[in-house]
């Protein structure tokens, strides 16, 4: 009687266990595209650009919440010239999340290029969102 106690406490035990290790998705399919805008300096709030001023040597990712507005922000650091860009590759709703990607676009060949170093970043504005965000 004793063994059978022990062996169901025993799978009791590994059931607990594995209960607690269960796999988490991050809902990553799409489930509708959000409307956005890319923001120009001038028209960021100025403590938001505060922020960034303060992070731009690093490469930074982060949201930011003033009324109802909604910033996705994504900065790449300290390039050692400028001419650089910054595409937004894809911005999505997921179940559980705002998924977004961006790329950072090198100067042109063709192009005269800035030597002075810059901190290319960008800045999106959408309708405030209680997700989480995704940065790709």
């Amino acid at each position: 009687m004793e063994r059978i106690q022990q062996a169901l406490a025993i799978v009791l035990y590994a059931v607990l266990c594995l209960a607690g290790c269960g796999v988490t998705t991050s809902g990553g399919t799409k489930v509708s595209d959000i409307d956005y805008t890319v923001v120009e300096e001038e028209k960021i709030p100025k403590e938001l650009l505060e922020i960034i001023e303060e992070k731009k040597a690093m490469d930074f990712k982060f949201t930011y919440e003033a009324g109802d507005d909604f910033y996705i922000v994504r900065g790449y650091g300290q390039q050692e010239t400028g001419g650089y860009s910054i595409a937004v590759d894809e911005i999505y709703l997921t179940v559980n999340a705002i998924y977004f990607k961006t790329t950072l676009i090198g100067p042109g060949e063709s192009a005269e290029i800035p030597k002075a170093p810059s901190y290319p970043y960008i800045v999106i504005r959408t309708a405030k969102q209680s997700k989480n965000v995704i940065f790709d």
